[in-house]
């Protein structure tokens, strides 16, 4: 079988040589258990699979089918591992593709009797999606609630109507909107859908050191918390500002003393401005030369130059003051 001039021009960067004495080839994949689900990266060395094959992977519970988006590169080096959540076993058979095909029929009608169920029980709670196992040993039922729910009936009538096992998962608003996915403002698929695995906490304190603007509608996601890309650059924004003077510093730059009144992190700049000179944009090197300038007076809080705190006057020994 003869390769084409680009496999053999790509493959060099992704394989090992392979043959007798060699380990088999691993290739590395995106791949995606539902359609509008996340993205996750899997191994294997079936040879030749290709956006929209339908494969078998190891599960904790059971074999379970995915589809395969695209080919990912491997290891950049021999001895770096390269990371992955899952082992792709085999191609899927035809029967195993149409069972995958149907099964989301079925988590749509699950869903749907489950909404009815909680609505005939009057629950306080609102369903997002349901999950059905492939070998249909587990139904997971993800809603969110602002309280406790006792959903003890609602569950014996799952059981009673799909014949299996039935788990009810709370989840909170982020995880919800990780779930029914959608566009940011960015343009974007939202992170939480495409690639992020876990939620790191995120602070308003972020959106400050990156000087954006405090406006809740601008730096807010579609689930009303703040945006999880305030955590991207906040480091590098930290580290920055950390050798940078602060707002409100004095500096004497060329005889005159420039009050720091904002910082511009990526240019390298910093605005000052004087009563004589006006305004003045400092390079990076202009305020590494500046001198810093401390602030006088008395602190507060503290003892007042003629003694006693709060500024009182010495008495004399007649009572008299000492001036």
């Amino acid at each position: 079988m003869t390769e084409t001039k680009e496999s053999q021009a790509v493959d060099p960067l992704f394989r090992q040589k392979t043959g007798p004495g060699h380990p088999e080839e691993t290739r590395y994949y995106r791949i995606r258990f539902r359609e509008q689900g996340q993205e996750y990266t899997a191994r294997s060395t079936e040879p030749n699979l290709v956006r929209g094959d339908i494969v078998m992977i190891e599960a904790e519970h059971c074999p379970e089918p995915v589809t395969v988006i695209n080919r990912t590169s491997g290891p950049t080096e021999p001895d770096v591992k390269r990371g992955c959540s899952y082992t792709i076993l085999r191609r899927a058979n035809t029967e195993e593709k149409k069972k995958y095909e149907y099964l989301p029929t079925l988590e749509k009608r699950a869903t749907a009797f489950c909404r009815e169920c909680i609505k005939k029980h009057s629950l306080s709670m609102h369903l997002v999606r349901a999950e059905r196992f492939f070998n249909g040993s587990k139904i997971i039922f993800y809603f969110t609630a602002e309280n406790r729910v006792d959903f003890r009936e609602l569950v014996k009538d799952l059981v009673q109507e799909f014949r299996t096992r039935v788990e009810m998962r709370q989840i909170g608003v982020r995880h919800e909107t990780k779930m029914t996915g959608g566009i940011g403002a960015c343009g974007r698929e939202l992170c939480c859908t495409s690639f992020l695995r876990k939620f790191d906490s995120v602070s308003i304190k972020m959106a400050k050191t990156q000087d954006l603007p405090l406006n809740p509608a601008k730096i807010s996601g579609v689930c009303n918390r703040l945006l999880c890309c305030l955590t991207y650059e906040y480091d590098n924004y930290r580290n920055i500002k950390r050798e940078m003077p602060r707002v409100g510093r004095l500096l004497k730059y060329e005889g005159t003393v420039y009050r720091v009144v904002r910082i511009f992190a990526l240019q390298g700049t910093v605005l000052g401005v004087s009563r004589e000179e006006g305004e003045l944009l400092m390079t990076e090197e202009q305020w590494r030369a500046a001198t810093p300038v401390s602030r006088q007076g008395p602190k507060k809080g503290g003892k007042a130059k003629g003694g006693k705190k709060g500024g009182q006057r010495k008495k004399g020994k007649k009572g008299e003051s000492s001036d």
